[in-house]
């Protein structure tokens, strides 16, 4: 449960760590299922429905960037995970008694050469009717600056939706030269492993390219109200409700005020943050391909 001051800090700041969530025995399963599912790559060539892969990855040396959403289709612990109780039970203070999962993968930054994410909004990618709508992120390692924590601008949840388009085109991340934002200021969330951070769907964040000789995964939930609803439409109700992991839904969405700026045109390079990103020829993080350069 969260006290009266963590809400209000989230309120004000946009972000929590909560430290220690998931333990013992959950957390086992969550790093051994992770493994098991990198592994099974080797037999893999080109980025699919559950993997997208590094540039450098190959049978002999599997590299996974990211396990995209099916995780959550194909496996029961994953499902699961997304509607425990300990984690539920806290974002209840923050989005209400009814609340749907809108999506979620798992972000692997490998020792080495894990990939930098620029700097983004949730909000830009997926905006609804109100934006009681968040993300959650359970670290499966211990993270600290050295292997490419998350990276937050406090209160910039309060400000405007900046534009993630490349020559027209979504591309999913800011110009950080266009932006009155003093990146200086960011904090990182870090913690040891079974943290769970959270932050706010129009919250700025990023990470930085991993260093280090110890990965950094962290496995991303996104949650919203369930009266908020996708601007950009439902596809499919049955499973759109389906999705719900406290509460009932409801066919009446709330509608707030809020900065919007739509993700169309669609990116040139459709697929995960990663693919979307390969157009915005204005990075703020450096890469492994700059780092080998250099």
């Amino acid at each position: 449960m969260l006290t009266d001051q963590q809400i209000e800090t989230y309120r004000r700041d946009g972000y929590l760590v909560i430290p220690r969530l998931i333990q013992g025995d959950q957390l086992a399963e969550l790093r051994a299922l992770t493994d098991r599912i990198v592994a099974e790559a080797r037999g893999v060539s080109a980025n699919d429905d559950l993997y997208d892969l590094e540039a450098s990855h190959s049978a002999a040396l599997p590299r996974v960037r990211r396990l995209k959403p099916t995780i959550f289709k194909r496996y029961a612990f994953f499902h699961g995970l997304a509607r425990d109780p300990k984690i539920t039970s806290i974002l209840a203070h923050l989005l209400g008694p009814a609340i749907r999962q809108h999506g979620g993968k798992l972000n692997m930054k490998s020792a080495g050469y894990g990939s930098p994410v620029e700097w983004h909004q949730d909000w830009a990618f997926y905006p609804h009717t109100n934006d009681d709508v968040l993300a959650t992120g359970i670290y499966l390692d211990d993270c600290d600056m050295d292997n490419g924590p998350l990276m937050v601008i406090p209160g910039s949840h309060h400000g405007p939706t900046h534009d993630h388009h490349a020559d027209g085109r979504f591309c999913g991340a800011m110009n950080p030269e266009a932006c009155d934002i003093d990146f200086d200021k960011a904090v990182p969330l870090m913690g040891p492993a079974g943290s769970m951070t959270i932050h706010h769907v129009r919250l700025v964040h990023g990470s930085a390219l991993n260093r280090s000789n110890r990965q950094r995964r962290l496995l991303l939930h996104e949650y919203t109200a369930a009266d908020a609803w996708p601007l950009l439409g439902v596809a499919n109700f049955e499973e759109f409700n389906g999705r719900m992991v406290l509460g009932e839904p409801t066919i009446e969405p709330r509608v707030v005020a809020a900065p919007i700026r739509m993700p169309l045109p669609p990116a040139d390079h459709q697929g995960s943050i990663y693919e979307n990103q390969r157009g915005t020829g204005r990075r703020f993080f450096e890469t492994y391909e700059e780092g080998v350069r250099a």
